[in-house]
Parts: structure tokens; C-alpha cells; sequence
């Protein structure tokens, strides 16, 4: 196992060779490791390139990170946890949670650490997948992407930035030893990330200004520490944990009515935003800067309860007239006024579409980043066409804006490993969704994105791509997902023996 976490790999002539290569530790390839070897697939390593497990909870460490979806809801289905501490699970606790499941499953013994993707290309004359990775060359009969969305920052293109002269620190690259205390800060940005940082940094600042493009919708967050009495009943009674489960399940799942089915929908949930805002910030001045201009819903909607009083406190500014130039020292407005800054925080987004899709190459050398730019597609978020045996989780339309990406993630699992058991049975040596199946799902996706609030909200998100159509959410209910990757359906896929 030592050998397998450090990532080495033998040394001999000829590349090795796995069955299955999953490439991601985070979520999704922590459950394809328990649920491979559950199906009997012992033929298979998960490379990360970080070194620990986790994703996007091992990588986002930054103060205040925590989940927006509700712990008992953003867990597997297969392992419950009742020692949950909080209604929203922080970043430690859901790394510890992560770190627990993958132990109890023996799922550590398949993963290699300080591996990374470099490309990975598919041979016809063969049928097999060759990988190039930091740590030599492998080749597989299936590529499994668990790579997840949010892995590298996007750097904004603002004037200037290079010549910045101060603290730079990325969200998703936090410094844990920079002492913020008494310094002018910036934060260049207001999504989820930044609305978690800044309540956190604010008391420190002697002044923090706020660059905000557009005002995010803010919804009451509700948290609570989790009383040692209710994780008792909850270990007790397992089925109190699935009511809860399936209750928060529910709620998350309405936000559909607003998404895809009509936006008059989003009128009650709008009310809610401005009654929070109303609550929370008293200086009409600064509560007309953070009204949103677009309809909930077009872009993500994010719960905090410690985010607009933060923005009231006396030392902080919000700038909403867009930034000209960053100089050494400075960031100067579109008015011209000039803000002294000694810690830029960036809080920009990730790259879109995601550095890994760049690594994958299809049967005519192609590779998905250069699909994705051209109209994102798949067949259901987890197999594209030209691309024989690969399989992704959390692909284009295979997320939703309206339920917990876990619920997605495991679908996908299920949808897989079906695949995979089918393959075994016939003793078939590749598999690849028909052309006319996927494109029979893009029209529908196309179609009922038309009318979607993503598409008609008067906003720009990483929900649409720069032409404005929908970037990959998929526009259904998660429950009508669910049921469509419940079977692998062998007659949509050409199956070569």
C-alpha cells in the first residue's frame, strides 16, 4: 500500500496495465472505489494528484469553508453519518467524513497520491486507453474521470494584476500563515467562496473593500450546532437520519420549480432574499448596491446568515463601479478612485471548462475541452460520443442547480458500474454511446433549457457558455435522473466483443 500512496509505479518495459483507472480521489472517486470493488472489480487504481483524498475538500481550506447543502443530505447514501456537528458540514469535518469512508471500505489500498493526469488518449489499434502520468505511463481498458469541476482557479483578466505587489492569495490557494490583522484588504469577487471569507477576515482588516460585478441572491442559512443528545437518537434510530435525509431531499429539490419548470415560480423565494436583506442591512445606500438585478435562480443562490452584516461593519466598502487597473499598491475604479491594498483575495471562479477535459483525447484525437468549447454534450453527464470507453461523473448534464451534486454523483456510480458488470458478462472489449442517442438527449436538454431560468434570468454564471447556451446543467428533476441511469441500456451503445 505504501508503494501505491506515494505514487510509484514498476519500472520495466512495458507500460502497466489495469482494467479500470479512475482518475480523481474526491467524492465521486472515493464511492466508484467502494462500489467497484462491491461489484467484484479488483483490476483498478485512483490516481490524485494531490496527496490526500478529498477534491475540492482537501484543496479549499480557506476560513469559513463549509458546505452549502445540508450534512445529513451531502453524504452517501451507503454510509449515513450521525455524528454529523452542524447542519452544514465544515470543510475539516467532511474531509474527516471522506477519510472514514474510504478506511471502513478499504478503499485507500487502490488510490495513488502525487499522481497526475498528464494526457490520456484512446487507440483504435488496440482498444485501450494510454495514459501519460507524473508518474509514468499506464494503460487501461476504461478511463473513469472523477476529476471534479472546480479544480483550477481562474485568473481574472484585469489590467495590472501581474504588476500587483502585495499578498495575492487565491480561494482555492489559501495562506494560513499571512497575518491579516490591521491590513487594507480586497476581495475581487461575491460567490460562494467569497460570501464564506469575508464574514472571517473582516474583523481583522482596518479596511476591506469588496469588488462586487453583480449582487448574489442571499437566502437565510439557518445553521446549528447538532446537540450531543440528537446524534445519539440519530445512531439509535437510523431511520430518523433517512427522514431527515430525505425531508432536506424535498426542499432542495422545489428549487427545480424556479430553475426549469417556470420562473413565477421564484417570486416566494425572491421575498425571502429581500426580507433577509431588508433584516440585515439598514443603510439603504448599501442595501440598493446589494439588491440583485436578475431573477433568483439564474445564477447561484447562496445561503449565508454572516454575509451582509459583515458588509455593514464600519471598515468595509463595497465597490460596485467595476475595476480599471490593478497597480503595485492600488486598485483603481472605473470612477477613477483610487483603493490602497495590501492582500488581494481572489475569489474569481475555476477554469471553464476544466483543465482535466484538455487531457482526454477520443478516437480522432480530439480532446473533450475542444468539444466542450464548441456546445458541451454527453449522453447523460457520464459517457460521450467518440470517446469508447470513458466514463465521467459530473459531466456536462450530469449536475443540477437544484440538488445535492452527491445524489448526481451516485447515480452516476450506479450507472457505471452497470455498464462495467455488462461488459464482464459478455466479455465485450468496448463500449461507446451511439451518436443519434446523444444527440436525441442534447436536442431535449437544448430544448427544455430554452424557456430555463439559466438561459432567461438577465444574468452571466458558469451555468451558460459564452454564447449563451445552457453549460451543463441538467434541466429535470433529479428524481427523473435518478431513474434514467437506474439500467444501462445496452441497445444505445455500440458494444464491440
Amino acid at each position: 500500500m505504501s508503494e501505491q500512496r506515494n505514487g510509484a509505479v514498476p519500472d520495466n518495459d512495458q507500460p502497466e496495465h489495469h482494467q479500470i483507472v479512475v482518475i480523481g480521489a474526491g467524492f465521486a472517486g472515493i464511492g466508484l472505489a467502494v462500489k467497484l470493488q462491491e461489484a467484484g472489480f479488483e483490476d483498478f487504481v485512483v490516481l490524485e494528484r494531490a496527496d490526500d483524498l478529498g477534491g475540492v475538500w482537501s484543496s479549499n481550506t480557506y476560513p469559513g469553508c463549509a458546505c452549502d447543502v445540508p450534512s445529513h443530505l451531502y453524504s452517501y447514501a451507503f454510509a449515513p453519518n450521525p455524528n454529523w456537528t452542524r447542519t452544514y458540514g465544515q470543510q475539516e469535518e467532511i474531509l474527516e467524513y471522506l477519510r472514514s469512508v474510504a478506511t471502513e471500505h478499504d478503499a485507500l489500498r487502490f488510490m495513488r497520491f502525487k499522481v497526475e493526469l498528464l494526457d490520456a488518449e484512446w487507440s483504435e489499434a488496440n482498444s485501450l486507453w494510454h495514459l501519460d502520468t507524473s508518474a509514468g505511463a499506464l494503460t487501461a481498458n476504461f478511463v473513469i474521470s472523477a476529476a471534479g469541476l472546480f479544480g483550477e482557479a481562474a485568473k481574472p483578466n484585469i489590467d495590472g494584476l501581474d504588476t500587483f505587489e502585495g499578498k495575492l492569495i487565491y480561494s482555492l490557494d489559501w495562506d494560513h500563515q499571512h497575518d491579516f490583522e490591521g491590513e487594507n484588504i480586497a476581495v475581487i469577487g461575491t460567490g460562494a467562496s467569497s460570501v464564506q471569507i469575508i464574514p472571517e477576515i473582516a474583523p481583522l482588516a482596518q479596511k476591506l473593500t469588496v469588488f462586487q460585478r453583480s449582487a448574489p441572491w442571499i437566502m437565510p442559512r439557518v445553521d446549528r450546532s447538532i446537540p450531543g443528545l440528537e446524534r445519539i437518537l440519530l445512531r439509535r434510530v437510523p431511520l430518523v437520519g433517512k427522514a431527515i435525509r430525505s425531508a432536506y431531499y424535498a426542499g432542495i429539490e422545489g428549487f427545480g420549480l424556479v430553475g426549469f419548470v417556470d420562473s413565477r415560480f421564484r417570486h416566494p423565494y425572491e421575498l425571502v432574499g429581500r426580507l433577509q436583506l431588508l433584516r440585515q442591512v439598514r443603510d439603504p445606500e448599501l442595501r440598493k448596491k446589494l439588491t440583485p438585478d436578475y431573477m433568483i435562480g439564474c445564477k447561484r443562490a447562496i445561503f449565508s446568515d454572516a454575509y451582509l452584516p459583515a458588509l455593514s461593519r464600519d471598515n468595509v466598502e463595497v465597490v460596485t463601479e467595476g475595476i480599471d487597473e490593478i497597480r503595485p499598491h492600488s486598485i483603481v475604479d472605473k470612477e477613477g478612485a483610487e483603493h490602497p491594498v495590501d492582500t488581494l483575495v481572489l475569489g474569481t471562479g475555476f477554469v471553464t471548462p476544466p483543465a482535466a477535459f484538455e487531457r482526454y483525447r477520443g478516437r480522432d484525437g480530439r480532446t473533450y475541452a475542444d468539444l466542450f468549447l464548441e456546445h458541451p454534450r454527453s449522453y447523460l453527464g457520464a459517457v460521450v460520443s467518440g470517446f469508447p470507453n470513458f466514463f465521467f461523473t459530473l459531466g456536462p448534464f450530469g449536475a443540477v442547480g437544484n440538488q445535492s451534486a452527491i445524489f448526481m454523483i451516485e447515480s452516476q456510480i450506479h450507472y457505471i458500474i452497470e455498464a462495467l458488470k455488462l461488459m464482464r458478462a459478455e466479455g465485450a472489449q468496448r463500449v461507446e454511446i451511439r451518436k443519434d442517442v446523444q444527440d436525441a438527449f442534447m436536442a431535449e436538454v437544448d430544448e427544455r433549457s430554452r424557456s430555463t431560468v439559466w438561459l432567461t434570468g438577465g444574468c452571466n454564471s458558469y451555468y451558460t457558455t459564452a454564447k449563451g447556451d445552457n453549460a451543463g446543467l441538467y434541466p429535470n428533476w433529479s428524481f427523473e435522473y435518478r431513474n434514467r441511469t437506474r439500467k444501462f441500456d445496452r441497445d444505445e451503445f455500440e458494444v464491440v466483443s
